[in-house]
């Protein structure tokens, strides 16, 4: 894969993330995925993958801008940064309550891609930062 068709892939799976267009979002993931959790766990599989989703877009409602990707030469590794624009619509377990606060969070992932399909994402935000933004918002 060049590093054209890496950024490229990373495009589309943030433009069906945006769009809400869950099965493309997913079909652009190997069968295995690897997903490490903001300050979290490891996750492997795309049914892991599915199934923490499914409480993502239940708790929250996000769009993200200010997009920049990039990908090494290889195309085997890419990296992505952009800016989380959020609603926390339902109480998240172990997080603040939920009240339609918005938030506004600088954010970044790390892509290994395989076979022309999304192996791992690992995904980076201040979490301390966005609990601050939702407990003031």
């Amino acid at each position: 894969m060049s590093q054209q068709d890496s950024i490229n892939l990373v495009e589309r799976y943030y433009a069906a993330f945006n769009g809400g267009d869950m099965a493309t979002f997913l079909n652009l993931l190997t069968d295995d995925v690897i997903h490490d959790i903001n300050q979290g766990r490891r996750e492997i599989g795309k049914a892991a993958f599915t199934l923490f989703m499914g409480g993502m877009n239940t708790n929250y409602k996000e769009q993200l801008v200010e997009m920049v990707i990039m990908a090494t030469e290889d195309g085997k590794r890419a990296s992505a940064e952009f800016v989380v624009l959020g609603e926390y619509v339902k109480t998240d377990e172990g997080l603040p309550e939920a009240n339609g606060q918005t938030y506004r969070l600088p954010a970044g992932a790390f892509f290994e891609i395989r076979d022309n399909k999304v192996a791992r994402i690992t995904n980076y935000y201040n979490l301390q930062d966005w609990i601050a933004q939702v407990t003031t918002g």
